[in-house]
């Protein structure tokens, strides 16, 4: 009687299929591991890109922990915050210059500028992060709708015609100006600055994920796929927003940068937030009328939003050369070729 263990009792067909099974699995992992391998030289020869995706990383767990200690801490009934002074009570005297104590200084007040820009970091990221990937949600379906069913004398057609007008007449308008005059004629407010900057910037997402559909649709799979018999659905899900995720991704993140900059350009103005609060288009608003003999606050504030749209923007730059095939195969052949070239040249000559 043959053991369970004994592969000599297995039929040959369950041994192919082992055989077959182990050999997939194989070459998964080494799948995997070429992936990882790429992916290393990729940023080896792009050092921006990792410098990039760090100091995202830093902001971006930075302002989760400013937003989440004081809330996780308050349920267990000692409430902390990583914020090490308070941004409304003053914490030592005015104008003073970057110390140990306060490594940003103070403001005219005597808070804590370093205290104030950390506590603003959740409020500013968050805003342009969501604000972007609303954007991106609308604008994406209005644009797969307008581009995939774009055909003349049908009703997809007629729908695809009426969201391009639309969209034409919000993208006829420069997107903050637009903003701006929405929120002066809804009211001055938080929720009314999110609204009209949400309100005038997915038209851009329209034009683009129309643009990249009308490209992908036209590809020669698409029309196999067309003549295999695949449903428009499947097409749709399948094969066109595997294919524009790509880009579509790559753009998100260059357009936090510009989202940001537009938000902290109308709370400069004094539109959605009270003088005094911790964010740093109105702290700025605020510091400037002490920039001539303390320009500390103003300068730390204004290098926050600097940095981290900077950062997005490297991060956005380099996930264009992963994400890309030609350009991820091209930097790792250049990373290769470096490499093989130090080698060379650290070589003793006889």
């Amino acid at each position: 009687m043959a053991e369970p263990g004994d592969l000599s009792a297995e039929s040959p067909k369950s041994r192919e299929e082992l055989a077959a099974a182990i050999e997939a699995a194989v070459h998964r992992r080494a799948s995997r591991r070429d992936q990882w391998a790429t992916l290393y030289a990729v940023l080896k020869a792009n050092p921006l890109t990792l410098i990039g995706f760090v100091i995202v990383a830093i902001i971006c767990i930075t302002g989760l922990l400013v937003w989440l200690v004081p809330l996780l801490s308050g349920l267990i009934g000692h409430p902390t915050t990583i914020v090490p002074y308070s941004i409304i009570i003053p914490s030592g005297n005015k104008y003073l210059p970057p110390s140990f104590a306060h490594p940003f200084g103070t403001d005219e007040a005597g808070r804590d500028v370093f205290s104030r820009v950390l506590a603003a970091t959740p409020i500013d990221l968050s805003i342009g992060l969501s604000i972007t990937l609303f954007s991106l949600a609308v604008g994406g379906i209005l644009g797969l709708i307008a581009g995939f069913w774009d055909t003349p004398g049908t009703a997809g057609g007629l729908v695809s015609v009426v969201i391009l007008r639309v969209t034409d007449i919000f993208l006829a308008f420069p997107s903050l100006v637009l903003a701006l005059a929405i929120a002066e004629v809804l009211g001055r407010g938080f929720t009314v600055v999110l609204f009209a900057i949400a309100a005038t910037w997915w038209p851009f997402y329209v034009r683009l994920v129309r643009g990249e559909v009308l490209a992908v649709k036209g590809a020669p799979f698409i029309v196999a796929a067309k003549a295999a018999g695949l449903s428009d659905r499947g097409i749709l899900f399948r094969h066109i927003i595997r294919n524009i995720t790509e880009p579509l991704i790559v753009y998100y993140t260059l357009d936090v940068g510009s989202v940001l900059i537009t938000f902290s350009t109308i709370t400069f103005l004094g539109i959605g937030f009270t003088p005094g609060t911790a964010e740093w288009g109105s702290m700025i608003s605020s510091y400037q009328a002490d920039l001539a003999f303390d320009a500390w606050p103003t300068l730390f504030t204004a290098l926050a939003v600097f940095v981290t749209v900077l950062a997005f923007s490297l991060l956005g730059d380099g996930l264009r050369d992963i994400l890309d095939p030609r350009s991820r195969r091209a930097l790792a052949v250049t990373a290769a070729s470096a490499g093989e070239i130090g080698k060379g040249s650290a070589a003793p000559t006889s």
